[in-house]
């Protein structure tokens, strides 16, 4: 069977395994981002909740939990943390990125204002926060506290090196490592934790979470440059319009000659982009296969999630190979 057939994506196949814990999670979300005091912040919330998504990363937490044979409930607040950071990281990130579209939809920040946004982006940090310390695990909120600040670290490192020419594919890895990867390894490695898995275990779905990130990003950075809107909520070439340097261009900057670097530095460092400008460097990214060699780069970190994966046996090994698939599946959307 096709991966595109709904019934073998596996995010399909994992939420409906996992659809009694997430209609939790749902229930859960939606009660903790209530205000009775300042009413925006529900209408804020659920504009973006409601947009769909797949909810990998709180899957994650699920699937990780119940895969090491977990039988208590706070997985499910752990599930609603991580996805309450992830919508906080999305709201100030359109902020930051001046974004007009998210999930196909208007941004918050369009809709409301910049401070909107802002403000119940720091809301749901804090309702996060209140959701680890319910788990009564110091180990727990270690994990998700530092995941958060390594995010926002990330975000920042984002700031100085997306339009410097001189940002290599090692500064690269360590934007997506906090920016996208952090949440995805904290998400897998807390549902080993609250499970009581044995060290090494939790270690191994560390690494799956993070190698799955790292895969997801750098496909989500290929698909900029040969996605469909329709298919990826985005119009392609935002981010080269946006001026950001991802690992396409990166790799295209590496091989440039002076007249190619003149362009780059023209479009991405100073921002004076033309009518033509997007084709032109379309046409650059083709001559230097660097979209072929950033999609083997995509595939590569997906296999170490496999490899990683393989190291953690399983109380429920449908849900295991679930979790498998999925690293295919991420890459898949760029065959």
């Amino acid at each position: 069977m096709s991966l595109d057939h709904p019934a073998a994506k596996p995010h399909d196949r994992l939420a409906a395994a996992l659809s009694q814990d997430m209609e939790a999670v749902n229930t859960l979300i939606r009660a903790r981002m209530a205000s009775e005091n300042a009413p925006r912040i529900p209408e804020v919330t659920a504009h973006l909740v409601d947009a769909g998504g797949k909810r990998l990363r709180p899957l994650l937490t699920l699937g990780s939990a119940r895969m090491m044979g977990y039988g208590g409930g706070h997985h499910v607040h752990l599930a609603a943390t991580v996805e309450f950071i992830h919508t906080a990281t999305l709201l100030h990130d359109d902020v930051v990125d001046e974004s007009r579209q998210r999930r196909g939809r208007p941004t918050a920040n369009l809709l409301w204002d910049n401070k909107s946004s802002v403000l119940v982006g720091d809301y749901l940090f804090a309702r996060a926060f209140q959701l680890m310390v319910e788990t009564e695990s110091l180990r727990v909120l270690d994990i998700l506290s530092n995941a958060a600040a390594t995010i926002a670290e990330g975000e920042v490192l984002q700031l100085s090196a997306a339009q410097n020419l001189a940002t290599d594919e090692e500064i690269y890895l360590k934007v997506v490592r906090g920016k996208t990867a952090a949440l995805f390894s904290a998400a897998t490695e807390v549902g080993g934790v609250i499970a009581g898995a044995p060290e090494g275990e939790i270690a191994a779905l560390h690494a799956y979470g993070d190698a799955l990130g790292i895969a997801f990003q750098i496909v989500d950075d290929l698909l900029d440059y040969q996605g469909e809107t329709k298919a990826t909520g985005k119009n392609v070439g935002d981010d080269f319009r946006e001026r950001k340097l991802t690992l396409p261009v990166i790799k295209a900057v590496a091989k440039a000659d002076a007249e190619e670097r003149a362009f780059w530095s023209r479009t991405i460092e100073k921002g004076q982009q033309d009518d033509g400008d997007l084709d032109h460097a379309l046409a650059l990214l083709d001559k230097h296969g660097a979209l072929a060699e950033t999609r083997d780069d995509a595939i590569g970190w997906a296999h170490r999630a496999k490899d990683a994966m393989a190291r953690v046996p399983s109380a429920d090994p449908e849900l295991r190979a679930m979790l498998v698939d999925l690293a295919d599946y991420v890459v898949s959307r760029v065959n």
